[in-house]
């Protein structure tokens, strides 16, 4: 399973705009850093509860605005 080009995009974008670092991000996702880099670098494949944790992160940051 990969994040499609939308989440992708939404996850950089709220990574910028609270200025995070991968580690920082990973950390707070409750991923490793290295899923992280590998997500943010090349969109690898990721389990879905991996999927699961980024997007519950996201829907998350986009309710706070």
């Amino acid at each position: 399973m990969k994040l499609t080009a939308d989440q992708l995009k939404a996850l950089k974008r709220k990574r910028g705009e609270l200025n995070l670092s991968l580690t920082a991000l990973s950390d707070e996702i409750g991923i490793t850093r290295r899923t992280m880099t590998k997500i943010i670098n090349h969109n690898t494949p990721i389990k879905p509860q991996t999927a699961k944790k980024i997007n519950d992160w996201i829907i998350k940051q986009y309710m706070n605005d």
